[in-house]
């Protein structure tokens, strides 16, 4: 069913605008040196232990080509190839080490790839006034849709995960994040009161659980929009997560109706008339092909059932992480580590303790002590790196103490056991200890 084109023109165009002033920030910041070029090792997704870093020309190109395509998304101009340029770039970028994983550049990547394969350029683009018939005023439902949708998705999983007894009775963590804000002025005293976290702890999972609801319904969607601000604006300022919070306010206009959007561009247009042509007439409308079917059901089915894939490990998800990625819990634990290798000899027996600052920076080694995959991998590398300096069958094992909402801490895994023995796959890690 055809639908007026203006809500997804705008979605475009603040994607894009997000997108280019989150790469220059994370450039401005020095944090393709820091997170890139200043690392010896960097830790891998499975499957994709091919994604390397590369030299620095290399790297800083990445971040050219992010910018580039978010200039071309935003404007309009050769916006398929934008679009997949950007795709590949950021994708590539956040799949070089692990522990810099973040719920919102997974969305990000989602949304990047949905938009080469989405008519966002047929109105209000440079594409447009260099080619006027591809101007459209009206697209297919869908490509509205498969963005409510995954926004729907992100909320309501976020939601779904925070329906637990530590979240919602216990209020962990934000018994232990609030009173740590008690600084901010004028509002820092507020969260010194004793029942702010289970006020808050509950309030974020109806939020979350509703909020899409209440955007979509037209009699209550301003109201959810002035949520959406209020709460994204104060998650932003108590806790330390990057353009998560701008990237929602601006995704979650994709709700409001087309009149709305259009105002917008009409608005834009009297700065920018040339690339808003109106011509007369149109072509024909598309129409979904079987194929495009066929891939639109396999979208949806995989966003709605991947992240329930931690059903098929035992044990406590949140100590083994086991399918913990990739399924939208966003803030659900304080969880930190203290992880001491030890490196022995095969041969003559001799062992030795390693300094892990020597392999990782403190961003990594804080991670690495938490994840158990993270755990092993440090164990596969550090063997090779020092059978490489002459240690004969090195044995890799590993002191891990971990501690989950405050509660004391406790070994993850058996101190004994050679993790150079053990290798990763998607099935349950025995070798994790329980909880």
């Amino acid at each position: 069913m055809p639908v007026s084109i203006a809500p997804l023109v705008v979605f475009r165009m603040v994607f894009g605008l997000l997108m280019l002033g989150s790469t220059l920030r994370f450039w401005a910041l020095g944090w393709i040196e820091n997170h890139y070029l200043q690392t010896r090792f960097q830790f891998k997704y499975w499957g994709f232990e091919w994604v390397q870093v590369l030299p620095p020309a290399g790297m800083y190109a990445l971040h050219v080509g992010m910018i580039l395509g978010a200039l071309g998304i935003l404007s309009g101009l050769f916006y398929r190839w934008s679009a997949v340029l950007f795709f590949l770039c950021f994708t590539y970028t956040e799949l070089i080490d692990l522990t810099y994983y973040l719920n919102h550049y997974y969305f990000v990547s989602w949304v990047a790839l949905m938009l080469v394969f989405v008519p966002a350029h047929r109105c209000f683009s440079v594409d447009v006034w260099r080619k006027p018939a591809l101007y459209r005023s009206e697209t297919p439902r869908w490509t509205i849709f498969i963005f409510q949708f995954l926004l729907g998705v992100v909320y309501v999983y976020a939601g779904f995960a925070k329906i637990n007894y530590s979240w919602l009775i216990e209020a962990m963590p934000l018994r232990i994040w609030l009173p740590a804000a008690d600084g901010l002025p004028v509002v820092g005293p507020v969260f010194r009161w004793y029942y702010l976290p289970w006020i808050f702890s509950w309030a974020g999972m109806l939020y979350d659980c509703s909020i899409v609801f209440w955007l979509a319904w037209a009699r209550t969607r301003r109201w959810a929009y002035a949520t959406v601000l209020f709460f994204h604006a104060m998650t932003g300022c108590l806790f330390q997560i990057g353009v998560f919070p701008v990237v929602m306010i601006g995704a979650t206009l994709i709700f409001f109706p087309a009149a709305f959007h259009t105002r917008i561009l009409t608005f834009l247009g009297r700065f920018l008339p040339k690339i808003a042509p109106k011509p007369a007439s149109e072509h024909n409308k598309p129409v979904i092909s079987n194929v495009r079917w066929t891939v639109l059901v396999l979208f949806f089915s995989f966003h709605l059932l991947f992240p329930w894939r931690y059903l098929c490990y035992p044990g406590n998800l949140y100590w083994s992480e086991e399918g913990f990625r990739f399924s939208w819990r966003v803030m659900l634990m304080e969880k930190a580590g203290n992880a001491l290798f030890y490196v022995k000899d095969g041969i003559t027996g001799k062992e030795g303790v390693v300094n892990n600052s020597d392999f990782l920076n403190t961003h990594q080694e804080k991670q690495m002590a938490t994840q158990p995959d993270m755990i092993l991998q440090f164990a596969h590398f550090l063997k090779k790196h020092y059978e490489a300096r002459g240690v004969q069958q090195a044995v890799v094992r590993a002191e891990v103490y971990v501690t989950l909402n405050a509660r004391s801490s406790s070994l993850l895994i058996d101190p004994n056991l050679d993790l150079t023995s053990v290798e990763d796959s998607w099935r349950p890690k025995t070798w994790i200890l329980p909880y």
